[in-house]
């Protein structure tokens, strides 16, 4: 009996230490050594991406922004503030229950197949709406040059970046709406474009909230 009760105890005593050493190491000494090798290594990404303007933290270059006017009394969604480029549609957030355009509770895609009336209609309805809002005097937008990231929601709903190509159909508008030069305004384009990681890994993007952080720099300096 008295062997029984001191091998228990024995037992649980290895046991309670190895609980004790465990949990220094896995729960304390582990995720510290991580946080300061991410904090010496890659402290912007470890620290969420952040975007700055004006000595603030504007947002994420991992998180898309909505650039849309004051809600209207009596509409359901605010309209695009056009004198800002704008990023790819979120319908898959604006569907939510839950979650609202941009805002981090969750994120989410339509999850609509491809025959999908409703998804069909959503495209031509923004495919129009990038040609209308982009078409000024001397320059107007073809249904054929819209691309896909302009009328589609990304698998997250939070893209923030678009296509080289549906930035240059913006230029124009943005140029007019703010008395810019297109050549300016192109040049943003151009300097915020980024290729291929690592040469081959995606497609050239451009950043949304990066682009137009330096959209009002410019229009600072005039």
């Amino acid at each position: 009996m008295n062997n029984s009760v001191s091998n228990t105890a024995r037992l649980l005593g290895a046991a309670l230490r190895a609980l004790l050493v465990l949990t220094l190491v896995t729960g304390v000494i582990y995720p510290l050594v991580v946080t300061g090798v991410a904090q010496a290594l890659f402290h912007d990404k470890a620290n969420g991406s952040e975007v700055k303007a004006d000595g603030k933290v504007v947002g994420s270059s991992l998180i898309g922004q909505s650039y849309n006017l004051p809600l209207k009394k009596g509409r359901q969604t605010p309209d695009p503030d056009l004198k800002w480029f704008q990023g790819r549609p979120v319908n898959g957030l604006g569907s939510n229950s839950v979650n609202t355009r941009y805002k981090l509770l969750l994120s989410g895609a339509t999850n609509l197949s491809a025959d999908s009336k409703v998804l069909i209609q959503q495209v031509r309805t923004a495919k129009a709406a990038v040609v209308k809002d982009n078409s000024v005097p001397g320059y107007t937008v073809k249904a054929s040059e819209v691309p896909a990231d302009a009328v589609t929601s990304s698998g997250s709903g939070l893209d923030p970046d678009i296509s080289p190509q549906y930035a240059q159909i913006q230029v124009r508008r943005v140029a007019e709406k703010n008395g810019l030069p297109v050549t300016q305004v192109e040049k943003l384009v151009k300097d915020h474009t980024e290729g291929r990681t690592l040469g081959f890994i995606g497609e050239p993007r451009v950043n949304v909230l990066e682009l137009n952080i330096a959209l009002k720099d410019l229009l600072a300096q005039h």
